[in-house]
């Protein structure tokens, strides 16, 4: 087991050999090596999402080892690409295959259906909890900016009824739908000032706020329920947010996959309700030994968190108090 070796809750860069900064001295999280348990004849690999159903099965969207490629595969993947799992690792089901071309973002909602988003195939999709596809949003293969239409849509959340897709890498606004697939609105038009993004990666909601990770501008956007800005989380020496869920009592736990100068990682932060940083963390591999990539976070009722760490090719469960904060 790795030890947390240091409680320093700020930031430090130092100087290294070349003038770029070095890394970010941050403590090592302690998490369980044994989680998930997958079985040896399962084709798993570059997992890209996870999250957590009402009954605490995990579910994790991986590419079942296709990699990340600017010009996407025109060809289904073959392997099933979502794997459902129990709170102790165990493989409980999977399912998937022939669906996808590039699974980005997955997503459960309140009645336990699982979305999906697929930038190769730029649609949004929700399955049943057992995978029986029930609804498809989105033009297959077509990109645009409308009602039908996206471009490259990244993730999924669900606030007053209504489903927000993070839409993504092309658009760059948060599109807003009724449950059934129904166009309402968009936000983040270009223009809109502090309400513009610049590749939403990923987007949560509780019951006050709605939360945008805003990739390339380094900061988590933080929306009113009905997307005006209300603020921005941002450390002094932020690197570029990936996933950002609410944990509760205001505070908010953020996942960066990269630094300011494009090196990968797994930085963990928990901002508190003023916004002010609490706590950071480091999730990845040691970077002498090997590349992190931390893509995205859920948060189970009994306060575990699952990390997708997608450059390692791994899924790491630990628990909230450890990262600093227990769950309210």
């Amino acid at each position: 087991m790795r030890r947390l070796t240091c409680a320093l809750l700020g930031l430090t860069l130092a100087s290294c050999s070349g003038g770029q900064p070095a890394r970010e001295e941050a403590p090592r999280l302690d998490f369980d090596e044994n989680w998930p348990d997958i079985p040896d004849d399962a084709v798993f690999g570059e997992p890209s999402a996870v999250d957590v159903d009402s009954h605490g099965h995990i579910f994790v969207l991986h590419r079942a080892g296709r990699a990340w490629e600017e010009s996407f595969s025109a060809e289904p993947i073959e392997e099933p690409t979502v794997f459902m799992f129990a709170a102790n690792g165990k493989l409980l089901g999977k399912w998937g295959a022939g669906a996808f071309i590039m699974p980005h973002g997955l997503s459960v909602d309140e009645d336990n259906n699982v979305w999906i988003t697929d930038v190769g195939r730029e649609q949004v999709f929700r399955f049943s909890h057992e995978g029986a596809q029930q609804l498809v949003l989105g033009e297959r293969g077509v990109a645009g900016q409308d009602g039908k239409h996206f471009g490259r849509p990244a993730d999924v959340a669900f606030s007053q009824g209504r489903v927000l897709v993070a839409d993504g890498y092309v658009n760059t606004r948060v599109a807003v739908f009724d449950r059934e697939g129904n166009f309402i609105t968009q936000w983040g038009e270009p223009g809109d000032g502090a309400g513009e993004f610049d590749l939403p990666h990923a987007i949560s909601a509780d019951a006050e706020h709605i939360y945008v990770a805003d990739r390339e501008n380094a900061r988590v956007q933080v929306l009113s329920l009905d997307g005006e800005p209300r603020g921005e989380l941002r450390a002094k020496q932020s690197g570029h947010p990936y996933s950002a869920k609410p944990i509760g009592s205001g505070y908010v736990l953020v996942i960066e996959g990269r630094d300011m100068l494009d090196r990968q990682g797994a930085i963990g932060r928990i901002y508190r309700p003023d916004g002010e940083l609490e706590r950071v963390f480091d999730a990845g591999v040691d970077p002498r030994t090997g590349t992190s990539l931390g893509h995205d976070i859920a948060i189970g009722r009994d306060g575990s968190v699952y990390m997708v760490d997608n450059k390692a090719g791994r899924v790491i469960k630990f628990e909230l108090a450890r990262a600093g904060l227990e769950q309210e």
